[in-house]
């Protein structure tokens, strides 16, 4: 049996001898002593936290059965390091100009103590000569897990892990408020003035309602005791948050769903996370009795939770990313490298063969445009790119959603023919800790600021595809349910993949016939690509090499570059995410006869093209300009920018409209000769300046190297 007394001595003496080596700014080795620091901050009110490291524990004395113990019983260490801190904290080094709440109602109480202790030195009774110690703290407390410990599944966590300090890892599905709870109850007689305080450990506590002192029995003989009322104002709260943590998609065995547990969060943890995020918790596994209702069906059963000790997320959002000065100036570099736009690209699923397009396409869509907000009404104009992958199957539209949520900070996967228009938008659920109603945010609330990649979505049922579209153009969700009456923010990408309605796509029909898909939804999509998989020698031969050598060497084949990470990719974007790009007014007449000349261009070919030359077609046009030159990290919009943004929007329709064709493509030599002999005969001059037919190059999807190529 452990003597905790020899066990209080040794947290004593690592908290006053425990030296800590750090390096400064010039690599120098500097030494401090680490926790007498973070104890005359604490003294001085500069710091609430007081985290304490095992790792730190082990270093000090090396011993492994000492800091065992704190793992297998933390709860029981966490109350005797607080008392040693108690002893031991020194005097603040600062004065406090304003007294708070606390030392005025402190102060009060003890005068108070000692006028009576003068009125009546003999007196046995003194229920509150000593105030409780959490009353008195002005910290929290946590134990830190070593670096070493593995971070668990929500499955693998066992009843032999009951009281130890465990590490999970999950996704946050849901968030309460933050609510005051009562750490410490201050009672008053309204008879003899008594005060008396009450230490709440649990959840729930019996509130004490007779004074128990003698004295107000002795002086109101015959008569009832003294009724006891709570003071608020003398009582200590702290803030209280429970979270649910959900086990990730890997996790989860086949046929399985997943599990989720409840996670409460104290104090400065609370508002650490939001629901989506992909965290890490340490905390106490710990046991806890149904309540209410409950408990009457539960019988002896208990429910399990986890007192966070430490919150840390890994998938930060872009405005959250912290880029040291190293990884800045690297980014600065390979912006100014050539063809950083090209080699993005290309590092977005390196295993994929092809799609060089689609792929810069969703490199557009992660760096997104800027969203405007009128300054009159307040109107705003969505900066979020949204795409649609129509293909035939074996395309890897799967696999290219897949890779966009691994890569970006805020990425949720969900299936059409899973997905319901509640699971999407958002479920009215009672909350278990208040009994109110509250909102759980669907896929579409999760993914907030972030890409939600929806698959199979031509699958969806009809009445669940229109809850999409007011998130795609306004990207709010508007609920009125259970007396709820409200609008959630779903400012989100959508990324969506769906095959032709006859499972390939039948190039005897019209593409509206094979997509499927009410007009008023395409239009919603800046870009949309048509993957076919058409038969061709050489194509067919580079990607079957393609496939055998990743799966002969685990790895995508070697390319012309060194391929960007996605650590690296997710820090460029949040660097270009910061830049806000306007349009220069001189490029404004060249963006409209731009627009003016693809809808005379649709006029023109009154065909059924399957697409649709719109307002929208505009707007998107103009995101994916921004797009374009934050990948620049360029704060102005240049024509190059333009250019790209209608050559991605003319491969996009070029995919569509040329559908029904099962002839070999077009040499792009032969395309952009065509072009120029075209242009000569009907302007009638043998001579042509190269700006004028750069322009019409451009918008036939080819690219300035291949016309200089050409020429």
């Amino acid at each position: 049996m452990a003597d905790y007394q020899d066990e209080a001595e040794k947290c004593e003496r690592f908290l006053q001898e425990f030296v800590s080596l750090d390096r400064n700014e010039e690599g120098d080795v500097m030494s401090s002593m680490k926790y007498v620091d973070m104890l005359q901050a604490v003294a001085n009110r500069t710091r609430i936290t007081f985290d304490i490291s095992l790792d730190d524990v082990y270093a000090h004395d090396k011993d492994e059965a000492f800091v065992r113990k704190i793992e297998n019983n933390t709860s029981r260490y966490t109350r005797m390091f607080c008392s040693v801190v108690d002893k031991i904290i020194p005097l603040p080094e600062v004065t406090f100009e304003d007294d708070d709440v606390r030392d005025v109602l402190l102060d009060h109480r003890m005068r108070q103590n000692a006028q009576r202790q003068a009125q009546d030195p003999g007196s046995s009774i003194r229920l509150n000569d000593a105030f409780p110690r959490e009353l008195l703290r002005r910290y929290e407390l946590h134990i830190l897990p070593r670096a070493s410990t593995k971070a668990l599944p929500l499955r693998a966590i066992k009843a032999t892990h009951i009281g130890h300090l465990v590490v999970v890892r999950g996704i946050i599905i849901r968030v309460t408020q933050v609510k005051p709870h009562l750490v410490v109850a201050t009672y008053t007689c309204d008879e003899c003035g008594l005060e008396l305080f009450q230490e709440v450990t649990a959840r729930q506590f019996t509130p004490v309602n007779v004074c128990p002192s003698k004295t107000c029995s002795a002086s109101q003989a015959g008569k009832a005791r003294g009724k006891l009322n709570m003071q608020n104002r003398g009582s200590k709260f702290t803030k209280f948050q429970e979270v649910r943590i959900q086990e990730l998609t890997e996790h989860v065995p086949i046929g399985h769903i997943p599990r989720s547990m409840k996670v409460y969060l104290r104090g400065e943890l609370t508002r650490q996370c939001t629901a989506g995020d992909v965290v890490t918790i340490a905390g106490l596994f710990l046991p806890t009795p149904f309540t209410g209702y409950q408990a009457v069906r539960a019988g002896l059963i208990a429910d399990t939770y986890i007192e966070a000790m430490s919150v840390h997320q890994h998938k930060k959002s872009y405005a959250d990313y912290v880029l040291t000065p190293e990884l800045v100036g690297r980014v600065q570099r390979e912006a100014q490298s050539r063809d950083i736009y090209g080699r993005l690209a290309r590092s977005l699923a390196p295993e994929i063969f092809g799609h060089t397009d689609v792929k810069k396409s969703l490199l557009m869509q992660m760096v997104g445009g800027v969203t405007r907000t009128m300054p009159g009404d307040g109107m705003k104009i969505r900066g979020d790119i949204n795409i649609c992958l129509m293909g035939d199957p074996g395309v890897a539209k799967s696999q290219l959603l897949k890779h966009i949520c691994t890569v970006a900070p805020r990425g949720i996967y969900t299936s059409g023919k899973g997905s319901s228009g509640v699971g999407l938008t958002a479920a009215v659920l009672k909350d278990p800790v208040t009994s109110e109603f509250v909102l759980e945010g669907g896929a579409l609330v999760l993914a907030d600021m972030g890409i939600c990649c929806i698959d199979e979505f031509d699958k969806m049922e009809e009445a669940d595809r229109t809850s999409i579209h007011e998130v795609m153009e306004q990207q709010t969700i508007s609920i009125a349910k259970a007396g709820i009456t409200t609008t959630l923010n779903a400012r989100t990408s959508i990324l969506a993949a769906a095959n032709p309605a006859y499972g390939r796509y039948n190039p005897n029909k019209s593409p509206f016939e094979n997509f499927n898909l009410p007009a008023s939804l395409l239009s919603r999509f800046d870009l949309m690509f048509l993957i076919i998989d058409r038969p061709d020698m050489e194509s067919d031969r580079m990607m079957a090499e393609h496939v055998a050598y990743v799966h002969q060497h685990g790895r995508h084949p070697t390319l012309d570059f060194d391929v960007f990470d996605p650590e690296f990719i997710r820090s460029y974007i949040a660097q270009a995410r910061r830049v806000e790009p306007h349009v220069p007014e001189e490029l404004t007449d060249y963006i409209v006869n731009a627009y003016v000349s693809m809808r005379g261009e649709e006029n023109q070919n009154s065909a059924d093209t399957g697409t649709y030359t719109t307002a929208r077609t505009l707007l998107g046009l103009l995101r994916l300009a921004q797009a374009s030159a934050r990948m620049r990290l360029n704060g102005v919009v240049a024509q190059e920018d333009v250019d790209e943004a209608m050559r991605l929007m003319h491969m996009s329709k070029a995919s569509i409209q040329n559908s029904r064709r099962t002839t070999a493509p077009v040499d792009p030599i032969s395309d952009i000769y065509s072009t120029i002999r075209d242009f000569s005969a009907a302007s009638g001059n043998v001579t042509i300046q190269y700006s004028d037919i750069l322009p019409r190059v451009l918008a036939k999807g080819r690219t300035q190297q291949q016309l200089n190529e050409c020429l």
